[in-house]
């Protein structure tokens, strides 16, 4: 699809600014980041485009070229968001930049995206971001990589009020093409890139349930994170969040803490284990304690997290029956959504239709199935 001339077809001038911002996979360290864990994740080659002019007046427009549908605001009436409207996610972006101070000008946008919504591959973020490096380029806003993180965040915190971490939002912006990216959300930075083996890919496999993490118990999974971890501060010097606990003081200290409170801290202690363990496996190519630690992960969220689902457990209890899968897990926030499953490419198409039948007969459901290929982040560039 020629976006510019879409852009010109329906607004009758040319776009000044292109941006581009990816979806992304959670690899290893399910629900870490707002512990201030670490966690391993990629950006994909599946983006969200947006390109954009500015215009006089206060009136912004967007055209969304998947199903053509549009959205209008006024810049001064921004204050909260409209009930069941994907612009939310781009007024949020202005909302949170004024609360630093800055301000943009009235603007025509339409945005184009290969990342599927509401399955786990961070749709939102990727629009966030998008409209934060447009927002950029066209308006000369200079901020910190960080902070355009922080603005996403604020977003799904403030203005829609998800309790989420930086996870999606920093997968986007500091992706690596064919590389992992290793990320402590504690310190707020990428540490380093984990290049992947190659010959390997990503099949991702859609649940078909979708998870509206708002609506979710994704909150209450973060509340019993942060009660678990306040909990054993009081008898544990030093603990600030569960990044701090190891599993020798959590097994300990078992009895301070309500049933649900372990099971939660279990899965986010034993998920920052297994991230180091991944960056390690990966750095001396073993791929099957790789893929092995994908699996672990899964089953914690199974039996601790309890944040899965019985299609994705279909799907990945195919993967583990099957010859043809080094590994497989849920990934991203759960309760639907996606899961991953590592295939080495020679074996990828056999593989995708072998599960597809057993998805199919086991859940009734036609499964989504998405090769994924590692992108490089988020970026925007002047046109003309």
């Amino acid at each position: 699809m020629d976006l510019s001339a879409e852009f010109k077809r329906i607004y009758g001038t040319d776009p000044t600014v292109e941006s581009h911002a990816p979806g992304r996979l959670e690899i290893l360290g399910n629900h870490t980041d707002y512990n201030e864990g670490v966690v391993l994740s990629c950006a994909v080659t599946r983006e969200t485009h947006m390109l954009l002019a500015p215009r006089s007046g206060r009136n912004c427009r967007i055209t969304d070229l998947r199903d053509n549908s549009q959205t209008e605001f006024n810049l001064d009436e921004i204050a909260t968001p409209r009930p069941r409207d994907w612009g939310n996610y781009i007024r949020g972006v202005i909302v949170e930049m004024r609360k630093r101070g800055l301000e943009i000008d009235a603007f025509d946008a339409v945005i184009y995206s290969t990342v599927p919504l509401s399955a786990g591959m961070s749709s939102s973020a990727a629009l966030e971001m998008a409209a934060a490096m447009a927002f950029s380029e066209a308006f000369g806003i200079k901020l910190t990589r960080p902070e355009w993180a922080r603005i996403g965040q604020g977003v799904e915190n403030n203005y829609l009020g998800l309790k989420s971490g930086l996870l999606d939002q920093f997968s986007s912006l500091y992706g690596k093409r064919d590389s992992l990216i290793l990320s402590d959300f504690r310190t707020v930075e990428v540490l380093k890139t984990v290049p992947m083996p190659h010959g390997y890919s990503f099949v991702v496999a859609n649940s078909m349930v979708k998870h509206h993490l708002v609506d979710s118990e994704y909150n209450s999974r973060r509340k019993e994170c942060e009660s678990a971890a306040k909990k054993l501060s009081e008898v544990l010097p030093g603990i600030k969040t569960l990044r701090d606990v190891t599993m020798q003081e959590l097994e300990e200290n078992e009895d301070k803490l309500t049933v649900r409170e372990f099971l939660r801290a279990r899965h986010v202690v034993g998920e920052c284990q297994r991230v180091f363990a991944a960056e390690k496996a990966l750095a001396r190519n073993d791929i099957g304690e790789f893929g092995a630690l994908l699996y672990e992960s899964h089953r914690s969220s199974q039996t601790d997290f309890q944040n899965s689902c019985p299609e994705l457990d279909i799907l990945v209890r195919f993967a583990e029956a099957s010859p043809l899968c080094l590994g497989a897990r849920l990934s991203g926030g759960g309760f639907g959504g996606i899961s991953i499953h590592l295939v080495a490419d020679d074996n990828v198409d056999e593989y995708c239709a072998k599960l597809r039948e057993y998805f199919q007969r086991q859940a009734h459901k036609d499964p989504q199935l998405i090769v994924c290929n590692i992108g490089d982040g988020a970026g925007a560039v002047k046109l003309g």
